[in-house]
C-alpha cells in the first residue's frame, strides 16, 4: 500500500483513497459510505464529524458548520462571503477583515479561523483512512478548485499542517479527475479530454492532452462560488417566498426552520435528477404550521437557468487558452455531484453539437481516485499500472 493518500477536500463532502494492490481503494467511513459530509458540530461535551454532524444539525444549526471552504482565502467583506452568510445557520464573524466561525463550544464561545475547521475534516478523513488500513498516515495530495488562487492554496496547506498532514502536492479537482479517466480506462494515442466538474460548492473545467502515459495539462478554467449549494438556495428561496405567499409568514429569521427546509430541499433536488416531480413536506416548520409542497423540474430548471448557462463560460474560457475548438475535444468527461442534474447535461452536450458525454467513472470519487494515484506516484510506489505516468500541471 502507498504510504499517501488523495483526499478530495470537497466543499460539502470529501472522498479519501489510497493506492493498494495495484489499484486505487476508495476508503469508506464508519457508515460504509465513499464520501463524507464535510461538516463539524460543536456541541457541550464535544464535537462531532461527518455524518454524525450532519445528522444533528436541525437540533444544533447555529452549531454545525459545512461549506467552510468557500470562506478561504477571502476578505469578511467580499460579496461572495456576505452572499453565503445570508444562507447559513452558523455565525461568521469579522475579524480584522477575516471571516471567523464562531460556535458555542463546551458552554464557551469560541471563535475559529475557516483553516482550523477544515483541518478538522482532513483529521477525520485521515482517521477514517488509519481505521482502515490500521497505519499512520501523514502525507497527502490534496484536490483544490481550478479558480483557487495562491493564496487559497496556501490556506488549504495551512490546513494540512494544522491537521499533522504534510502535501505532497496540490492539484486540481478536474486535473485529478482526468488523471483517474486515463488511467482507469486505458485511453490510446493522443486525446484531447475536457473535464467538466461540476461539484457541490465549485465549479472546474480542464482542458488535456493525454498521450499514453503523459497528461498534459492545457488549461483550466472555472467558477470558485458555483455549484450544488447555489442551486439548493435558489429552491430554498423559492420555498420560503411560499410559505410568506401562503401564510403571511416570514422564515428568513427562524434558523431551526430553515435548516429543516434546506434538508428537504436537498432531497427535492436529488430527486429532480431523476424524476420530473419532487414533494417537500415538512411537519410543524413555523408556528405549529404543517409546510406541504412540491415542485417539478421544469420550475426548477426556471428558477437555476442563469446559474446552468453560466457553467458554459468556463468551458469557452477553456478551449480558447488551450488554442482548441469543440471538434477538437475527443472526450468530455462528467465529474462531481452536480453534473447529474439533466439540464446541465443537455447544456453541454448541445455546446458540443451533441457530441456524447463520458460518464463511466463515478462523479463523487473520480478526483479523490486522481489524487491517490499522484500521491502513489510522488512517494515512488512500484506499480504496472502507474509505471512511466507523467502529469505535467
Amino acid at each position: 500500500m502507498a504510504r499517501a493518500v488523495g483526499i478530495d477536500l470537497g466543499t460539502i463532502s470529501s472522498c479519501v483513497a489510497v493506492f493498494s494492490h495495484e489499484n486505487v481503494e476508495i476508503i469508506a467511513n464508519e457508515q460504509g459510505r465513499r464520501t463524507t459530509p464535510s461538516y463539524v458540530a460543536f456541541t457541550e461535551s464535544g464535537r462531532l464529524f461527518g455524518d454524525a454532524a450532519k445528522k444533528q444539525m436541525g437540533m444544533n444549526c447555529g452549531n454545525t458548520i459545512f461549506a467552510v471552504k468557500r470562506l478561504i482565502g477571502r476578505q469578511f467583506d467580499d460579496s461572495t462571503v456576505q452572499t453565503d452568510i445570508k444562507h447559513w445557520p452558523f455565525k461568521v464573524i469579522n475579524v480584522s477583515g477575516k471571516p471567523e466561525i464562531q460556535v458555542e463550544y463546551k458552554n464557551e464561545i469560541k471563535s475559529f479561523v475557516p483553516e482550523e475547521i477544515l483541518a478538522m475534516v482532513l483529521t477525520k478523513m485521515i482517521e477514517i483512512t488509519e481505521i482502515h488500513c490500521g497505519k499512520k498516515i501523514s502525507e497527502a495530495v490534496i484536490t483544490v478548485p481550478a479558480g483557487f488562487n495562491s493564496w487559497q492554496r496556501q490556506s488549504i496547506r495551512d490546513a494540512a499542517c494544522i491537521a499533522g498532514l504534510c502535501v505532497l502536492h496540490i492539484i486540481d479537482e478536474s486535473t485529478a479527475a482526468a488523471l483517474a479517466y486515463g488511467i482507469n480506462f486505458h485511453t490510446t494515442g493522443e486525446r484531447n479530454v475536457l473535464v467538466f466538474n461540476l461539484g457541490g460548492g465549485t465549479f472546474n473545467v480542464s482542458v488535456l492532452k493525454i498521450d499514453e502515459r503523459t497528461f498534459e495539462v492545457k488549461s483550466v478554467a472555472g467558477d470558485a462560488h458555483l455549484g450544488g449549494e447555489d442551486f439548493l438556495n435558489r429552491l430554498v428561496s423559492y420555498f420560503v417566498q411560499e410559505f410568506k405567499h401562503k401564510y403571511d409568514k416570514n422564515l428568513s429569521d427562524d434558523k431551526r426552520a430553515l435548516v429543516r427546509l434546506r434538508s428537504a430541499c436537498e432531497r427535492a433536488k436529488i430527486t429532480l435528477s431523476s424524476s420530473l416531480n419532487a414533494s417537500v413536506e415538512i411537519d410543524s416548520l413555523h408556528d405549529g404550521i404543517d409546510f406541504y409542497s412540491a415542485i417539478t423540474r421544469t420550475r426548477f430548471e426556471n428558477l437555476c437557468a442563469d446559474l446552468f448557462r453560466s457553467t458554459l463560460e468556463p468551458v469557452e474560457k477553456a478551449l480558447r487558452d488551450a488554442k482548441m475548438d469543440k471538434a477538437s475535444i475527443h472526450d468530455i468527461v462528467l465529474v462531481g455531484g452536480s453534473i447529474r442534474i439533466p439540464k446541465v447535461q443537455n447544456l453541454l452536450q448541445d455546446f458540443f453539437n451533441g457530441k456524447e458525454l463520458v460518464q463511466s467513472i463515478n462523479p463523487d470519487e473520480a478526483a479523490a481516485y486522481g489524487a491517490a494515484i499522484l500521491a502513489a506516484i510522488l512517494t515512488g510506489y512500484r506499480s504496472a499500472k502507474i509505471k512511466d505516468v507523467i502529469l505535467l500541471d
